[in-house]
C-alpha cells in the first residue's frame, strides 16, 4: 500500500528544522560546512535506515545537490492567512490530501517578487499542526524533480518574517520510489524564478 509522504520523512524532518533555525551570526564558511554535513548525514540515513526509499538498494551512494549558496537562505516577509481555509492538494498517485492555510512568505530573488503559500498539517498524528511547503520553480522537470520539491519551515510565534533556506529543499519520496503518495504543490507555489539550491534530480 502506498504511504503518505509526511509520515515517512519523520526521521529527518527534525534534523532539517534544527538547521533552519540557525541565526545569522555564523560565518558563511561555517554555514556551508553545516549544510554539507547535514547532507552527508542524510545520505548515510538514506543508505542505512529501513524506512528509507532506498532500503535494500545497494547501488545508492548519495543524493544529488546544487552547491551550497547562502544567497538562497532568505528571511522572507510573513503574512498570516486571513480565513485559514481548508484546501485540498492532489497527490502523485491520484488521491487528495487536505491542509489548512497558514500564511504567505513574500521575498525577492534575482530581481523578481515571489510569494509562497505555507500550509498547516491537519491530519491526526505526530505532525498535526506542523507546517508544509511544496513548490515548483523554473528548474522543475529540468534540473530538479518535475513534481516539485518540499521545504520545511518553522512557526515563529508573532514574527513578521519567516526563514526559507532553499539549500535544504528536498525531493518527496515519490521522486525515488513509486510506492509513495506525495502531495503536489498548490498552483500559487509554482514560481517563475529558478531556485538552483537544495536537492536536484536523483538521476
Amino acid at each position: 500500500m502506498k504511504k503518505i509522504i509526511w509520515l515517512m520523512i519523520g526521521f529527518i524532518s527534525m534534523a532539517i528544522l534544527l538547521y533552519t533555525l540557525s541565526g545569522g551570526s555564523e560565518s558563511e564558511t561555517d554555514y556551508i560546512r553545516k549544510i554539507e554535513k547535514y547532507r552527508a548525514d542524510k545520505d548515510h540515513q538514506f543508505k542505512t535506515e529501513p524506512t528509507s526509499p532506498f532500503a535494500g538498494d545497494t547501488t545508492f551512494h548519495g543524493l544529488n545537490y546544487f552547491p551550497v549558496d547562502p544567497t538562497y537562505r532568505i528571511r522572507a516577509r510573513f503574512l498570516p492567512a486571513g480565513q485559514r481555509r481548508i484546501i485540498t492538494l492532489p497527490t502523485s498517485d491520484g488521491k487528495e490530501k487536505r491542509y489548512r492555510e497558514y500564511g504567505y512568505a513574500d521575498f525577492t530573488l534575482h530581481g523578481k517578487n515571489n510569494r509562497l503559500l505555507i500550509l498547516e498539517i491537519i491530519d491526526m498524528g505526530p505532525y498535526r499542526g506542523t507546517l508544509f511547503l511544496a513548490f515548483g520553480d523554473e528548474t522543475s522537470a529540468r534540473e530538479t524533480y518535475g513534481a516539485g520539491r518540499y521545504l520545511d519551515v518553522k512557526k515563529e510565534k508573532g514574527a513578521s518574517t519567516i526563514l526559507l533556506d532553499f539549500n535544504l529543499a528536498y525531493n518527496p519520496y515519490c521522486a525515488y520510489n513509486d510506492n509513495y503518495s506525495c502531495p503536489l504543490p498548490p498552483r500559487e507555489n509554482l514560481l517563475g524564478v529558478a531556485i538552483r539550491a537544495g536537492e536536484k534530480n536523483y538521476k
